[in-house]
Parts: structure tokens; sequence; C-alpha cells
């Protein structure tokens, strides 16, 4: 076999990396009100709000954020506009609160939801707990949208308190 990378012509670029370490990652999702949504979604999938008040405060102290770029939120300082949760068993880096795994961060942004998502999460809470968990999450604010039911399964579609779809399976 011959290898390709040393078939092709001198560019002067640098040579393709190898394989490596899977790309961490977080999903993003706008809000009109992050605290309210980082709340909901912690409590909907029994992760943790982050807790960035370590870093809020050594930023605040240093003059590097202004304090109108900050809250109170469960009891501890926060950034205004974003706030993440994570997964409870995730590592996290102490000095910030910041997750180094599974996590939602919630950012403000002035506009409403207007459209449907383009992207959404499914909850797969187990076998014979779908309706358990629907009304789970309905008492933490979320609405059914419509139920499904076909040939490919059933689920129920749901919006979280600011109209952000997701499904239980």
């Amino acid at each position: 076999m011959t290898d390709k990378r040393a078939a092709q012509p001198e560019t002067g670029a640098p040579e393709p990396a190898p394989a490596g370490a899977p790309v961490h990652w977080k999903l993003v999702v706008d809000a009109g009100d992050p605290h309210a949504q980082a709340d909901f979604w912690a409590a909907a999938l029994h992760y943790v709000v982050e807790d960035n008040s370590v870093l809020v405060r050594r930023l605040l102290d240093a003059g590097a954020v202004p304090a109108e770029a900050t809250v109170e939120h469960l009891g501890r300082p926060a950034f205004r506009d974003l706030i993440a949760v994570r997964h409870p068993d995730d590592p996290f880096d102490a000095e910030s609160g910041t997750g180094l795994g599974r996590r939602l961060l919630f950012q403000r942004v002035p506009e409403a939801k207007t459209v449907k998502n383009r992207l959404h999460l499914d909850l797969h809470p187990g076998e014979g707990l779908r309706d358990a968990e629907t009304a789970r999450l309905e008492s933490l604010g979320a609405r059914v949208v419509r139920r499904v039911a076909g040939p490919g399964g059933a689920w129920v579609v749901m919006a979280d308190p600011e109209g952000g779809e997701f499904c239980v399976h």
C-alpha cells in the first residue's frame, strides 16, 4: 500500500492531522431567559446547573466584567446572559465551574422562538415510563404539543417553557 501523503506534490501546506481524540462539544440553546431554561433543563435531565461563581467573582474583582453583566442565580453570582447545565457525573473545572463533558449552554437572545427547531433533544426515560415522564415534565413547565403513534413507534412531542420542542420516547 502506498502512503498517499507522500505521493502528494509539495505545496508547503501542513500535512493533515492524524485522527485524534473525539472533539469536545456542547449544545448551545438560544433563550429569552437563560437561567429559567437552565433550571428547567437541569430538572428535566437530572443535570446540575453549573456554578461559575468563583470565575464570576474573580472577573468582577479584576474589573474584567461590569456588575451589570452578572445576576444572582441560585444564591450565587452568575453571568447575566449565559448559563450551562451539565451531567452530574461528568468532570468539571473547579476554578471556573465549567463542565468538561455533556453540557447544554443557554445564551440570551433578544428575539423569541418563531419557527420549528432545526435540532431537538429526544429523551428516553426507559421502557414503560413515557407517560410518567411526560407528566413530570409538565409539572416542571413543559407542555404537550402532540402525541405521535405510527409504524415507526410512539412518542410525545413537548415544548419547554420557551416553546423549544423536544420528544419523549
